[in-house]
């Protein structure tokens, strides 16, 4: 399967909503509990491309996948930090789909001078029906380092689930870091990578 990777744009959107709805429907990976519009899912595209990457995986001109970075925290100092999230469409999973996004992912936050991930992946002590331990898995096995758990923080599905905080540093930390820089791309532009 050969497999694209991409900048979204907004109009990649109700495609991206199908692959996240059934997370929020039948899953306890994500605990947003309502499905948004397509046009509050073009919104948050569009404000995720004003400062940090936000990537689709495509075969076949069919999106089968997307991740993205965002802020943090709000304070300066967390500049050089990006939290990130990915979401691979159910019949894709563990099929390499997930690797090429962060790696692609990774590549364009190198680009822009960032320094540290952050992902935060809900987790349960056992597994049930509405969440394993695949992400947390997948996150270790591309090199994140387990930071910390908040303990039953997440309530979804009548059970209260943790969130595991992982980090990846994908650069040195200087004394003196480069500053950030804005994404390299703009919507009119689909960048091919």
């Amino acid at each position: 399967m050969e497999i694209t990777i991409r900048t979204a744009t907004p109009q990649d959107a109700k495609a991206l909503l199908a692959i996240y709805a059934p997370y929020i429907q039948n899953t306890a990976i994500t605990f947003e509990y309502v499905v948004p519009s397509v046009q509050e899912f073009q919104n948050r595209i569009l404000h995720i491309l004003q400062n940090y990457p936000y990537l689709v995986a495509e075969t076949e001109d069919k999106i089968i996948g997307y991740a993205y970075a965002s802020a943090f925290g709000e304070r300066a100092a967390y500049a050089w930090t990006a939290e990130v999230s990915i979401y691979v469409e159910q019949n894709h999973r563990k099929r390499g789909v997930g690797k090429k996004l962060y790696q692609a992912l990774e590549k364009a936050l190198q680009a822009q001078n960032m320094i540290n991930l952050i992902a935060c992946v809900a987790d349960t002590e056992q597994e049930d029906a509405h969440l394993t331990k695949n992400s947390l898995h997948f996150h270790l096995h591309m090199g994140y380092q387990i930071a910390g758990t908040l303990h039953q923080c997440g309530y979804k599905f009548h059970k209260w689930y943790n969130i595991v905080h992982l980090e990846k540093y994908i650069r040195s930390h200087p004394i003196e870091p480069s500053p950030v820089k804005r994404p390299q791309y703009t919507l009119q532009n689909r960048k091919r990578e």
